[in-house]
């Protein structure tokens, strides 16, 4: 389980790699010609995700999605929450046997935020956005 940890860690360490490499203008943009909303609601899902994994991971099961991001167009607040978000989860993993809490919410944390960057990939493709160093050694993007 110690490998779940360190890779959920890492997941969210790219996640805020990507946020804080890209500059303000880019929260607003979508992939154009298809459904999509933009790389700040993007983060808007990260966040809430991340806070409501928690607040599930506490009491040991799902108890809905609640996010405290309230301007996803703020590159500022976004990075302060991811920031808080990761300290929060890295301190909860950091204090708590991994095997005495719900390892399927741990899996689910995990595939969500790796999912959002298969999105975020796309999102940068799309407009032609460099990837940060650590998603070129990851994702070889």
């Amino acid at each position: 389980m110690d490998v779940l940890r360190q890779r959920i860690l890492q997941a969210l360490c790219l996640t805020d790699d990507f946020y804080n490499h890209i500059n303000d203008g880019y929260l607003r943009l979508r992939i154009s010609d298809v459904p999509s909303n933009t790389i700040g609601e993007q983060a808007y899902c990260i966040i809430g995700a991340r806070e409501s994994y928690l607040s599930a991971l506490k009491i040991g099961q799902w108890d809905g999605f609640n996010c405290s991001l309230k301007d996803s167009n703020n590159k500022t607040l976004i990075i302060s929450k991811l920031e808080e978000t990761h300290t929060n989860i890295e301190i909860f993993l950091q204090h708590v046997s991994i095997d005495e809490i719900n390892s399927n919410l741990l899996f689910d944390l995990l595939e969500h935020e790796v999912q959002h960057h298969g999105q975020l990939i796309r999102y940068a493709y799309a407009n032609k956005i460099k990837f940060p160093k650590s998603w070129n050694t990851r994702y070889t993007v």
